[in-house]
């Protein structure tokens, strides 16, 4: 940036409004996320892991910190513990020894599927929160503006992995009578492999 196209002043208010912003939505964001986790005993980065192993299919630690945005070290301590509790492995490709991948054991898999199936049985004030927004224009609020800054700062394909996750899930989920049902991601070459 060679010209400056904002007064100081105008950049420390931005600054400061997107950090008291942040700030209280995470606080919602954590309670909600520990409310409904909490019965399965798990923490929110074990939580975090475990749904981007899932989605991934087979995910370096590396890809785990950087899409869970957490240091390398947190990914692969947290990994070891969901490991040690049988919803996580670890493995190396046959095609690629330097890196460790980790994915979803079947009873990972089983227990992410069913703490999505029970996601509405704890509140949700972040949802709560956003009800009159959606009853007022017919859908969620889609932070086209705040997706910008994200991808702006933290790249394409980490916009393409937090995509993926949501897409997966619309269809790993089926609605019936008010209820959600489960089915299983399909195995991609990388599970099959994994598997074997």
């Amino acid at each position: 940036m060679t010209e400056q196209s904002f007064s100081q002043k105008e950049a420390m208010i931005y600054s400061q409004r997107i950090a008291q912003m942040a700030k209280a939505l995470w606080k919602a964001v954590e309670k909600d996320w520990q409310q409904w986790i909490k019965p399965y005993d798990l923490n929110i980065n074990e939580h975090h892991i475990l749904w981007i192993a899932y989605h991934l299919q087979g995910a370096t630690i590396s890809d785990i910190a950087k899409f869970g945005v957490m240091h390398v070290s947190t990914a692969f301590n947290f990994s070891k513990k969901l490991e040690q509790r049988g919803y996580l492995y670890f493995f190396k490709k046959d095609d690629d020894r330097r890196n460790t991948y980790v994915a979803v054991t079947d009873a990972g898999e089983d227990l992410i599927l069913t703490m999505n199936v029970h996601y509405h049985d704890t509140r949700h004030l972040v949802l709560e929160g956003s009800l009159p927004i959606k009853d007022l224009y017919g859908k969620f609020p889609d932070f086209i503006e705040v997706m910008s800054v994200i991808r702006n700062i933290y790249g394409d394909d980490y916009m393409e992995i937090f995509e993926k996750g949501f897409k997966n899930i619309d269809q790993c989920f089926e609605e019936e009578n008010g209820q959600l049902l489960a089915t299983p991601l399909p195995k991609n070459e990388c599970a099959s492999e994994i598997n074997s």
